[in-house]
């Protein structure tokens, strides 16, 4: 099995140079952490933006369906900024035969407080192990697209 990474942007891959939160999108922070854990499986990482989720355009959108649809390998994980995570993973419910999990993380994957480790590793485990399908896999849990939110109170994704 391999695992097709695409990386889109979001908070994961931020980096920040002031104390005023100044920031851009940087490389993926996927390489970093896989690295970090030692995986056993193969993979290829491939950046396809460098965008806050919330400046994400439908042409955005239409662009990412069109590479994961055309992608050879069935197992696929997204890193995407949470704020339009919903949306972007309800334009990818069209494509059938893959397994789609999208993740993120409420802070940069260089903050050591951030939660991108352990939603990639979350998001690792379930495209191995759901059928094909689209998901979000964050806070620890595997939500479907259509009855999940972010809570931006909570920093979490709660069920509809």
């Amino acid at each position: 099995m391999k695992i097709k990474f695409f990386a889109i942007g979001g908070t994961i891959d931020k980096v920040y140079f002031d104390a005023l939160s100044s920031y851009q999108v940087g490389p993926p922070g996927i390489e970093n952490i896989i690295r970090e854990a030692r995986v056993n499986f193969d993979y290829e990482v491939v950046s396809l933006l460098k965008k806050d989720s919330l400046d994400m355009t439908p042409e955005d959108r239409a662009m990412i369906h069109s590479e994961v649809d055309k992608e050879t390998d069935n197992y696929i994980v997204i890193t995407h900024g949470t704020d339009t995570m919903v949306e972007t993973a309800m334009v990818l419910k069209k494509i059938e035969n893959k397994v789609i999990v999208l993740t993120g993380a409420m802070e940069p994957a260089c903050f050591k407080s951030s939660d991108a480790s352990f939603n990639l590793g979350c998001a690792v485990a379930a495209v191995q192990i759901l059928p094909p399908g689209v998901y979000i896999a964050i806070n620890g849990r595997i939500f479907d697209p259509e009855k999940v939110k972010k809570d931006h109170s909570l920093k979490q994704f709660t069920e509809n």
